[in-house]
């Protein structure tokens, strides 16, 4: 039997992560899809519920400008959705995503607890399950920028010409997304059920060492196209990060260099800081390859000869980015993670495309997920 699970807040950062992770595993999971206005509309509301095995509550606001605001709709998207819990006789394993804040002397702190609270009476009297997650710092690609994360917003800045500025220069405990994805999941399988689960951070880092990063990134990848050093998996977290908040429409295709003489042509491909695998491929015409997407690879295409098209669109949107290359102006595109993407050979003759990928390929682990453009 699958297990049916919803999600609150399926639209924000972490919902839209874990909502498309849990889509990798169609014969373990079946997703209940959850809208905003489910918790104006007390039936719809009832109706999700009874749907669901697991409920994983994310829908909070984290920032507004009366404190107060963020501690009555917190606690009131609680209460909501305990009373449709109730309505519906649900036992669903409740998991919800509290904050290391919660000790804290603030209001967002405060609604997180006592959200946590009753959700725990809720459990006690309903003989459902219930997993209240203390979270870290959280960070990833497609967060909003002056809301989800500081690392959001210094991408963002950086990738818009524009200069982060440090507030406080303090020790960050941080998780990447995708891990508190996998963390969640642990815990929707082990299905115990747990009032106060610390999910562990991942990394700890300086705010200014995590900028001196990020400026590198601006300035090796953006700037001059050079895949930059990536020591850690942290570091390849980061990097895929901040490549999500560039303006690809208008980045790609980047053109190389080419250097002709009497003998022909000389055109350098890549410049790299860091290993992996590069290969080409021949393709005839009218033939496409691709329809896959990845969610940790770097993958550059360089199209050195003949004419191709290179589409590309993020998983859970519908617009497709088309990029017209040709081999006598050479040039290149790369694949951001969760973007599914393809090339096809539109010209007359064999398409010669070279790739690189930042890792070797690894068939019990291919980070391979096939879907059309």
């Amino acid at each position: 039997m699958k297990l049916k699970i919803g999600i609150t807040g399926q639209q924000g950062f972490v919902g839209q992560h874990l909502y498309h992770v849990l889509g990798l595993y169609p014969e373990e999971f079946e997703r209940v899809d959850f809208n905003k206005s489910f918790f104006e509309d007390q039936s719809k509301l009832d109706d999700f519920t009874t749907k669901c095995d697991v409920i994983v509550h994310l829908a909070a606001m984290n920032r507004h400008n009366d404190p107060q605001v963020i501690y009555d709709t917190n606690v009131g998207l609680v209460e909501n959705l305990i009373q449709s819990l109730e309505n519906c006789n649900s036992k669903a394993h409740i998991l919800f995503s509290s904050s290391s804040q919660e000790e804290r002397d603030n209001l967002y702190g405060k609604s997180k607890k006592e959200g946590r609270k009753l959700f725990i009476e809720w459990a006690k009297h309903s003989g459902g399950k219930f997993t209240g997650m203390i979270i870290p710092n959280v960070f990833g690609p497609f967060g909003n920028p002056y809301y989800n994360s500081f690392i959001a917003t210094f991408s963002h800045q950086l990738t818009h010409d524009e200069q982060p500025r440090i507030d406080v220069d303090g020790e960050v405990k941080l998780i990447y997304v995708t891990d508190l994805v996998q963390s969640i999941i642990s815990e929707i399988r082990g299905a115990m059920g747990n009032n106060l689960l610390t999910v562990a951070h991942t990394d700890q880092r300086k705010v200014s060492d995590i900028l001196a990063l990020l400026g590198t990134y601006k300035s090796e990848y953006q700037d001059l196209g050079i895949i930059p050093e990536l020591k850690s998996a942290f570091e390849v977290n980061l990097f895929n990060t901040f490549r999500c908040y560039m303006d690809i429409k208008n980045h790609f295709p980047v053109k190389f260099v080419k250097h002709t003489d009497p003998r022909g042509a000389f055109v350098e491909v890549i410049r790299l800081n860091v290993g992996g695998q590069v290969s080409f491929s021949t393709t005839v015409p009218g033939i496409t390859r691709g329809n896959h997407y990845h969610t940790r690879k770097i993958e550059r295409f360089a199209v050195i000869k003949g004419k191709a098209l290179i589409q590309l669109r993020r998983i859970g949107t519908e617009e497709v980015l088309d990029f017209y290359l040709d081999g006598n102006n050479p040039s290149y595109v790369d694949m951001p993670i969760w973007y599914t993407h393809n090339i096809k050979n539109i010209g007359d003759e064999e398409l010669y495309t070279n790739f690189w990928i930042n890792e070797f390929f690894d068939p019990a682990d291919p980070d391979t997920y096939f879907e059309n453009v």
